[in-house]
């Protein structure tokens, strides 16, 4: 495989990893937040890993952590998985079999899983992010691993892969793999057109996010919330939460590889 591609893969795969990383030290930042606020400043609130923390160390540290994970984990895997493509499962039926099935098959799964080694599951135990038994790791992993492939066999889109960014247009980082994002989910097109939301030739339009914002936007609004309230960059920038999560995930990076 070209050393691109690999690279490209890798990337990739970080930011999967990132994706799932950022969601759950958002959350434990909220609750040690909130604790923060009805405790009072006389009972600190004590935590394992400064990432909790929104701040430029906070997201140093968070960087670090990720970009050791994911070379760890990616180097651990078949070499199959590491070059995956669209490419490669329209060609091989018995890739697409193997990778495609949702859930992975579990010959699969155990594949993958087999080789990774225990630095990563020591470590994530540590930052209290898996509990301390057989089945946490591949609990936390197997989503990871399931967003990286739908995303490495991803055929492009045809209609708007002319509008293309160069950074994700809601944290602008400029150096992280870009998904496309539907403004107007495809679930609720035929609804769209039915109840008069949108004409038909705004409905493919689409939005270049990196892995980590793509996920954010689904988890706050639902597919009808953002065909009805936001189904433009704009309107959805107008949201203090989204403006806040752009700001903080903006912070986080890794080293170049």
């Amino acid at each position: 495989m070209p050393f691109d591609e690999a690279q490209s893969n890798f990337d990739l795969f970080r930011d999967c990893l990132s994706g799932r990383l950022l969601q759950r030290s958002a959350i434990e930042n909220a609750k040690i937040s909130q604790k923060r606020r009805t405790r009072g400043r006389k009972n600190p609130v004590k935590h394992d890993i400064d990432a909790h923390a929104i701040g430029q160390g906070g997201a140093e540290e968070l960087s670090e952590f990720i970009d050791f994970l994911a070379t760890e984990i990616f180097d651990s895997c078949p070499q199959e998985l590491q070059s995956l493509s669209y490419s490669a499962t329209q060609n091989d039926p018995r890739l697409a079999e193997r990778f495609l099935s949702d859930p992975f098959p579990p010959t699969t799964l155990d594949q993958i899983l087999a080789g990774i080694p225990p630095s990563v599951g020591d470590s994530l135990h540590t930052y209290s992010l898996i509990d301390n038994d057989q089945c946490s790791l591949p609990k936390f992993l197997t989503p990871i691993f399931r967003q990286y492939v739908d995303a490495a066999t991803a055929a492009p889109p045809t209609t708007w892969s002319t509008t293309r960014t160069s950074a994700c247009e809601m944290c602008e980082r400029d150096w992280i793999p870009l998904s496309y994002h539907h403004l107007i989910p495809k679930q609720m097109h035929a609804k769209a057109i039915k109840r008069g939301w949108h004409e038909e030739w705004r409905l493919n339009s689409v939005a270049w996010l990196c892995r980590a914002c793509h996920s954010f936007v689904h988890r706050v609004a639902s597919n009808e919330e953002l065909a009805r309230e936001y189904w433009s960059m704009e309107r959805l920038m107008r949201r203090e939460d989204v403006v806040a999560w752009a700001a903080w995930v903006g912070r986080v990076r890794w080293k170049a590889s």
